[in-house]
């Protein structure tokens, strides 16, 4: 990494950065200077390959193992970063969990499974790292929304009530730490060419590029371009706002 890379000397968290959009996002925030903690929730192997990647570039990362719904871990995981690397200036709210299931087939434990990591994690990280954001003179907090909430996608109402909700906390949470020099902004994904599970419905390719403006499936490094942007020194007076990165495709929904 270059010394006078424009994160340098700052410290970032991401969680779900093991594969796909947040991984990009680890190593987006890494080539410009960051230390990255890489969360993930279950699988140790995925985040320490982010780990091995970051460090090749010659990086400085971290791997944490943390459910993000659960207040406990994610105040173990803000003081790991803090023990490693001295305090907190970025937080990314890129867990999420990907279901597809028709409204009445939803159980409610399914339903409260969603809300928990995405909606529920989103207030338990950002609780935990305000303060110590708050002791590095500010800091910045970017969510992870999505476009199916917006265009009212089937199978997915926990999904879409969970990133609905994530914005409103967003926009809330901008207001109230603008005072400490913290901003907080959401960026929602259209249909970007990540590997997806089959509970998430799976590939989605090139049946939704057709009606993709731009003709073609956006990339992780996309996204993680948009975060990047926010929490630099370029985007230090954008707060409370939703981001959309889709190539069009909300504006043809």
């Amino acid at each position: 990494m270059k010394s006078e890379q424009v994160l340098a000397g700052k410290v970032a968290i991401v969680t779900g950065a093991g594969k796909n959009i947040g991984k990009a996002i680890a190593l987006a925030l890494a080539r410009d200077g960051a230390a990255v903690v890489v969360n993930g929730r279950g699988d140790r192997a995925i985040i320490e390959e982010t780990v091995s990647e970051i460090e090749a570039l010659g990086g400085r990362a971290l791997p944490h193992l943390a459910d993000v719904s659960k207040q406990d871990a994610v105040a173990g995981l803000v003081e790991a970063a803090v023990k490693a690397f001295g305090g907190i200036d970025i937080a990314v709210n890129n867990a999420g969990l990907r279901r597809q299931t028709p409204f009445l087939e939803m159980s409610l434990e399914e339903w409260r499974e969603i809300l928990a990591v995405a909606l529920d994690g989103a207030f338990i990280l950002a609780k935990a790292v305000a303060p110590e954001m708050i002791k590095r003179g500010g800091g910045s907090i970017v969510g992870l929304s999505g476009i199916s909430h917006h265009a009212g996608a089937r199978n997915r109402v926990h999904v879409n009530a969970s990133k609905a909700g994530l914005e409103g906390f967003i926009r809330g949470l901008a207001m109230e730490l603008a005072p400490h020099n913290i901003t907080a902004n959401c960026v929602a994904p259209g249909s970007i060419d990540t590997v997806r599970g089959a509970s998430a419905g799976g590939p989605q390719g090139r049946a939704m590029s057709r009606d993709i403006p731009l003709g073609h499936q956006g990339r992780s490094e996309d996204i993680a371009a948009t975060v990047r942007f926010l929490v630099g020194p370029e985007g230090h007076y954008i707060t409370g706002q939703t981001i959309h990165v889709n190539g069009g495709l909300f504006l043809s929904k």
